[in-house]
């Protein structure tokens, strides 16, 4: 008897092994992707280079907080490098800010760029932090890949997606955050029950 191969999600720019990913992502093989060496990822690559990657190796790209650290003229290249490495029945999952929510809160709580949004773990979160990326964090790293560089919403995420080979997305709003699910072809209806998709 052979053993089924597990399902395998590519982590793109998750900074961290020990940051957990999702919970449905928790009996896949996981394959960390970095920039950063200094962080042990399995593949060292910039996400603009994932054609130097084998193409269809993955069932799953997991995106969370990456796509908004390259320049708009950048993002195809990202996605395009997305839909390569993607199996023809995978999909990836983004996580972005979400500017309309975050510009509403802005002016409905009457709040200046650097009041706190909110508390993370990497310390208060400001609108300008969102807007331009975690100041505090690209003072301690140095690293000025870390800014934000350009901004979503719902409308043009799933624009973007449309035009890079996904054809079903499902978006959803949560904490000042874009959360899209992208499939190449209609997901199957486990695809839709395991990630809960509202269809």
């Amino acid at each position: 008897m052979t053993k089924e191969a597990k399902l395998k999600v590519l982590n793109v720019g998750g900074n961290s092994k020990e940051i957990a990913l999702p919970d449905v992502y928790n009996d896949w093989e996981q394959v960390f992707l970095d920039i950063d060496p200094s962080v042990n990822p399995d593949v060292l690559c910039d996400a603009r280079e994932l054609f130097s990657l084998e193409a269809a190796t993955y069932d799953a790209i997991y995106c969370s907080h990456n796509l908004e650290h390259y320049y708009r003229h950048e993002i195809p290249k990202v996605l395009t490098g997305f839909s390569h490495v993607l199996k023809e029945d995978g999909f990836v999952q983004i996580r972005v800010p979400d500017m309309r929510s975050v510009l509403k809160a802005f002016i409905e709580l009457d709040m200046d760029i650097n009041d706190p949004l909110y508390n993370s773990p990497a310390g208060n979160i400001s609108i300008q932090d969102i807007i331009y990326g975690h100041g505090a964090s690209i003072e301690r790293s140095g690293c000025d890949f870390m800014a934000h560089k350009v901004g979503f919403t719902q409308q043009y995420l799933v624009e973007l997606l449309k035009s890079f080979n996904f054809s079903h997305i499902f978006t959803g709003i949560g904490r000042w955050e874009i959360v899209a699910f992208a499939f190449k072809k209609q997901p199957s209806e486990q695809q839709i029950k395991s990630l809960e998709l509202v269809v």
